[in-house]
């Protein structure tokens, strides 16, 4: 292009960004347009059009790409309650993906991870925020800002993962999570609608999960909720391989063209699917086409919201390459400086280690910390000298453990504290050869240890890890299958390092490998072990200890003033992507060191390294202190020193409630937090450690707080003083409960924070403010959020169960008027329910409630019957012929006042309406809806008169 010819409007700043993607979409054909619907975007050569990916990992730090800067796990991160810290960390990570264009980072990044941490054993817990969906959300935003920039162009894209209703890695892409429309308005969209409000979120994920019973790639939510959010086009790009599942594991379409054709029709506008093998995808979109099950607006549809958002990062603007990532530097206006040199530079590592500070939380204190005229620490614990990444971190430039940041204050002495073990069978031991890649052998005798000793690293769930003694390499599957000692230890999406014991004789183990369940048996030629299926050939390993790890981690820890032993889990390992846990246990060869450290040395600091909560009943009661923190990144070990030593104050806070054991919980699939009590906004019982625990060195204490409601909004003040010795860094938490309701509320609700600093013997005043919205709760009887109106109260404190102060709180309110009977109304919008699920109406959209078993009901509170009803009319399905039942009051001893007969032969989304006489229902009185057996399903339900 000559500077005579002229400038095509979509290449013209100036003009509005509409009028750009117009002009742009016009100058394109049928297929280029197609050609944008894939994770790798061809180019358009003729318009200069370059090609484009989505995706690169930005969850806490760049990913994938080799070397860059590694801040604490997004847990990590949200457990510093600083949002303004959480936006300078997605900053500097936006740096380091623009420092990366030439290594293959893209600039729509696929962070931040926004699913409430609603279940601990979530594998996934790690990405996440908090089990708090505004706290989420507002996290959320703060890191998407970062990364997008301030500037009228994006720095980067970032996208919100992944929606919706997703907290199980179990059959994660065949479960269905059941939303009821008030924990789907009040909690689950809560944490994804801020990020996109605030324009900071520009793309959205949907998860690999049914929701209702409805894949989430084909969620009416898209279109309905999201997209109106926004204040400009969002990009939805699948997760990887999810559009495929939609014929294979979830069987939702009867071929794939009918189901990419959904899925845009839905609001998905970029396939991940087959890497960058596109052909296969694009030709199935173009089949929906040729059938007329897409249009070529829906085409257009989809690509301009993939153009808007190349065009809001400035690739169509003067001063940008051909290219999506051939940038030119420039001062931020028209596009974004590159500095290739912005990986891990002196400020983001000043960055990680502030983050990684502020992420500790003290979960107890009791006269240990901080650590004073202590001249020896022994540091103790598999993870004391090591620091661990995740699936979704950058490669460590360097890392500082908990060891080498203690070392550089006090004398240190380290014990790993982990078994050492011989393994035999048969009268042969077990032996590693010398060499690369050389197989393992049954050779010798059990008496010749030489190279056949192995710690045994206990990661909690049956893991278990063996590493040579002698090389320090891992147990690992060679490339023929064979069992060799060579890998550094579990880091790939495969992990082939971990193993589980079976007795199968007395005192005779089959090592089995857990990613594949395949055995150790011996190979043909009688000495070299190799993995195969069955259990019949497996050998029989007697174990036998060289080494107690507890006994020596006891030795060690009494010869030091103080010991600190860290432990916790790997993140590669039992609780990760795939793989969710059964059980908040600490592993048990960990547990037994730390008993033995405290047995030894009174003065023993128990540091949690993990990105989920432990079970850790016995630590609370005998550790008098114990420190919890995310996996912390490359300064993890110079944060944990500056708060061991008191150079820093302990400053983070729990974002998701500590659970005393996994029978506290729910069922891992029960998405429905109110009806199930889960999360701390309805748990009733008595936590190990609240949502939004955290101690400090120096005492506290609340003044009342004063309340104000004006123009709409709610502030909270109180003075806090601090009657201590050191500064307090103080995050005064403000808290409400609504103390009436038709429906079951929240026992109290995060609505704000305010961090401050206060010197010892002064005082400093918190503010919080929040809208009078934030009180409402989703009226099912409309379909509309409302401020009931109903007697409040504000809490404030340190935690959501450590409350200093409460006061009234009177704000304008609407009762909520009762559910007309004569006006039908949706099933699934019930009050309350039990064994019942939720299931689509139509595949497009809506929703009914379906029958898992005999007794199962759902009510709806507050029915006005008026003078009396003669008859029911209901929409149903059932593959069996059954009878339900409609009772007053309780589902199981109240007064039947109809019985309907629902006829066999309909199921799926074939609907019928059927009827039935009803006698002595009248006045507003509590309905139930109860079922007879599984399978009958129920779309709407409504009275007649007369």
């Amino acid at each position: 292009m000559t500077s005579q010819t002229p400038v095509p409007p979509y290449r013209n700043p100036d003009l509005p960004d509409e009028h750009r993607l117009d002009d742009l979409l016009g100058r394109l054909t049928t297929e280029e347009k197609i050609g944008l619907l894939h994770q790798h975007q061809a180019p358009v050569e003729r318009l200069g059009i370059g090609s484009f990916r989505t995706g690169t990992e930005a969850l806490h730090g760049l990913a994938w790409l080799g070397p860059a800067t590694v801040y604490p796990q997004a847990v990590g991160l949200a457990s510093t309650w600083d949002p303004d810290l959480v936006r300078r960390v997605g900053r500097a990570t936006a740096d380091e993906v623009l420092a990366r264009l030439d290594a293959g980072a893209g600039r729509n990044v696929w962070a931040p991870v926004v699913n409430p941490l609603r279940d601990p054993r979530w594998g996934r817990n790690e990405e996440g925020y908090s089990e708090d969906a505004w706290l989420t959300g507002l996290l959320a935003a703060a890191h998407a800002r970062g990364l997008a920039g301030e500037g009228p162009r994006l720095r980067t894209a970032p996208t919100l993962k992944h929606f919706l209703a997703y907290n199980n890695e179990e059959d994660r892409c065949t479960t269905s999570s059941d939303l009821p429309p008030r924990v789907l308005r009040e909690y689950e969209l809560e944490a994804f609608l801020p990020a996109l409000a605030d324009g900071a979120a520009v793309a959205v994920m949907p998860s690999y999960n049914l929701v209702n019973g409805r894949p989430a790639h084909l969620s009416p939510l898209i279109e309905d909720v999201l997209r109106r959010a926004a204040p400009d086009h969002i990009l939805v790009v699948s997760d990887a391989y999810a559009p495929a599942n939609l014929t294979e594991a979830q069987r939702f379409h009867p071929d794939l063209p009918t189901a990419y054709a959904h899925a845009v029709r839905a609001g998905l506008d970029s396939f991940t699917q087959d890497d960058d093998r596109t052909e296969a995808t694009l030709g199935h979109v173009r089949e929906a086409l040729r059938r007329g099950l897409l249009a070529e607006a829906d085409i257009d549809r989809a690509a301009r919201h993939v153009l808007s958002v190349r065009l809001r990062l400035g690739e169509f603007d003067p001063g940008f390459g051909a290219g999506g990532g051939d940038l030119l530097a420039g001062d931020g206006s028209a596009g974004v400086a590159v500095d290739g040199g912005a990986l891990d530079t002196p400020g983001h590592r000043a960055l990680a280690r502030e983050a990684a500070t502020r992420s500790l939380v003290l979960l107890r204190e009791d006269g240990v910390l901080p650590l004073r005229g202590v001249r020896r620490v022994a540091v103790v614990g598999q993870l004391g000298d090591t620091v661990l990444e995740d699936w979704y971190s950058g490669t460590l430039p360097y890392s500082v453990t908990a060891r080498a940041g203690i070392a550089e204050r006090v004398e240190t002495v380290f014990c790993e504290g982990v078994d050492r073990v011989h393994l035999s069978s048969s009268g042969r031991s077990v032996v590693v050869e010398p060499g690369e890649g050389e197989p393992l052998r049954l050779e010798g005798t059990v008496h010749d240890a030489g190279g056949s000793a192995f710690d045994l690293l206990d990661w909690g769930g049956g893991a278990l890890a063996l590493r040579s003694a002698a090389t320090g390499a891992y147990l690992d599957e060679g490339p023929d299958g064979t069992l060799v000692c060579t890998a550094p230890g579990p880091g790939t999406w495969e992990v082939r390092q971990t193993f589980r014991l079976e007795e199968v004789e007395p005192e005779r183990f089959a090592l089995v490998q857990i990613h594949t369940g395949r055995h150790v048996r011996v190979g043909g030629d009688g000495t070299t072990l190799v993995l195969a299926e069955g259990a019949e050939h497996a050998v029989p390993f007697r174990i036998r200890g060289l080494g107690s790890g507890a006994d020596e981690a006891a030795r060690v820890a009494a010869t030091a003033d103080a010991a600190v032993v860290v432990l916790g889990d790997h993140p590669m390992v039992n609780g990760r992507e795939t793989e969710d846990r059964t059980d908040l246990d600490l592993p048990a060869a960990q547990e037994r060191v730390l008993r033995a450290v405290r047995g030894a040395n009174p003065a023993t600091v128990l540091v949690l390294s993990s990105g989920y909560p432990f079970g850790i009943t016995w630590a609370d009661e005998h550790v008098p202190a114990i420190l919890w923190s995310a996996h912390g990144g490359q300064e993890y070990g110079h944060a944990l020193a500056d708060v061991l030593f008191g150079d820093a104050e302990p400053a983070g806070r729990l974002t998701q409630t500590w659970y005393r054991s996994a029978g506290d919980l729910p069922g891992m699939l029960d998405y429905d937090i109110i009806g199930a009590r889960g999360t701390y906004l309805y748990f009733e019982g008595e936590p190990l450690y609240p949502f939004g625990h955290g101690l400090g060195y120096t005492r506290v204490e609340y003044a009342e707080p004063v309340v104000g409601v004006e123009d709409g909004r709610v502030t909270v003040t109180v003075t806090v003083a601090n009657t201590g010795t050191r500064p307090a860094e103080e995050v005064v938490q403000v808290y409400t409960r609504q103390l009436a309701s038709r429906v079951r509320t929240p026992l109290r609700a995060l609505r704000g924070f305010a961090r401050v600093r206060v010197e010892p013997g002064s005082g400093a005043v918190a503010t919080v403010s929040f809208d009078v919205d934030r009180l409402a709760l989703w009226d099912t009887t409309r379909d509309r959020f409302v401020v009931e109106e109903a007697p409040r109260e504000v809490l404030v404190g340190r935690s959501a169960t450590d409350i200093r102060a409460t006061a009234a709180l009177d704000v304008p309110g609407e009762d909520i008027p009762p559910r007309d009977a004569l006006t039908p109304w949706s099933a699934a919008g019930y009050d309350d329910a039990r064994g019942t699920s939720l299931c689509p109406l139509t595949p497009e959209r809506g929703d009914a409630v379906r029958s898992r078993g005999k007794g199962a009901w759902a009510a709806f509170h507050g029915v006005d019957l008026g003078d009396g009803a003669t008859g029911c009319r209901l929409r149903v399905n059932a593959e069996h012929a059954c009878v339900l039942r409609l009772r007053l009051d309780d589902p199981e001893e109240g007064p039947t006042v109809a019985e309907v007969d629902v006829p066999a032969g309909f199921d799926g989304y074939d609907f019928t309406e059927v009827g039935a006489a009803v006698a002595g229902a009248r006045g507003i009185r509590d309905l139930y809806l109860v079922f007879d057996r599984p399978g009958a399903a129920v779309a709407t339900l409504g009275f007649v008169r007369g």
